[in-house]
């Protein structure tokens, strides 16, 4: 008898076991985040914006609390971990790591504080130029071949990879003021406040568009529940419709002035209905 019971014990156990591990795949199997893990390196170099960088800090940081740790977000800079001066004399902070542009993820390249335009030292056109004799050009060049890695600009962050020859016949958006610039370096510039020229390369235009960009990959990345949840926490709802080369191309009326004059299909009217 206590043999039999010995032997039911075992088979209760071996049975609560099993029932236990295969609860516990179910569940990992269950998670929607389970194959959609993203890390972010957020890109800081000398006289950087730091709104173009935090507002998207704090976009993809909420992504990765509402996701149980799906997004794991992080500064770093072209030299490796140091304190980087933002511009405008503002306040530094702390890279943590150097860019890795094998890694795979976004890489999100933030726009420069200072003068619009100048030859001083504090101008952005010049911040920008000191910041491509970095190593931040060879690493943005290698960031663009890894098919594994999107990589997304804002504001004048755009003009970046432009200066580096990356943007040739590329659609792209930048800060107004760099729109000019952006076409003479190669690129297609766009007017949207966030521009997706592919799913690997999406760049935003104002310093505020930062928000938008980081918000739409969230979306994109882990759906609309998760962005929406950044949403009502930062009280803010994502602005414009992303820009992708797809769909029906408006008339541009400013190249097409006959247009204008071509007949448009006539309106039914409510008698006509009522027949």
């Amino acid at each position: 008898m206590k043999k039999i019971i010995g032997v039911l014990m075992s088979f209760v156990l071996v049975l609560c076991l099993v029932t236990s591990t295969a609860s516990a795949n179910s569940k990992e199997n269950n998670d929607p985040f389970k194959d959609k893990r993203m890390h972010v390196q957020i890109v800081l170099f000398d006289g950087f914006d730091l709104l173009d960088a935090l507002a998207p800090y704090e976009v993809f940081a909420a992504a990765g609390m509402y996701s149980k740790g799906a997004v794991t977000v992080e500064l770093v800079s072209a030299e490796g971990k140091r304190s980087v001066p933002s511009g405008l004399n503002g306040p530094a902070l702390e890279a943590q790591a150097a860019l890795d542009p094998k890694r795979p993820g976004i890489i999100l390249v933030p726009g420069a504080s200072g003068k619009p335009a100048g030859n001083s030292e504090d101008a952005i056109p010049n911040i920008l130029k000191k910041a491509m004799k970095t190593g931040l050009s060879e690493k943005l060049k290698q960031a663009f071949n890894n098919e594994d890695v999107i990589v997304a600009t804002v504001c004048g962050g755009t003009l970046l990879p432009a200066m580096g020859g990356l943007l040739k016949d590329r659609h792209a958006v930048t800060n107004h003021i760099g729109m000019a610039a952006l076409g003479a370096l190669g690129a297609i510039p766009i007017e949207a406040r966030v521009v997706e020229d592919s799913p690997r390369f999406v760049s935003g235009g104002g310093v505020t568009s930062g928000l938008d960009v980081a918000l739409y990959l969230v979306d994109r990345e882990l759906g609309p529940q998760v962005a929406n949840a950044v949403e009502k926490l930062f009280e803010y709802e994502k602005r414009g419709t992303v820009w992708k080369a797809e769909g029906i191309a408006p008339t541009d009326f400013n190249t097409n002035p006959k247009a204008s004059e071509e007949k448009q299909p006539a309106a039914i009217s409510m008698s006509t209905v009522e027949k």
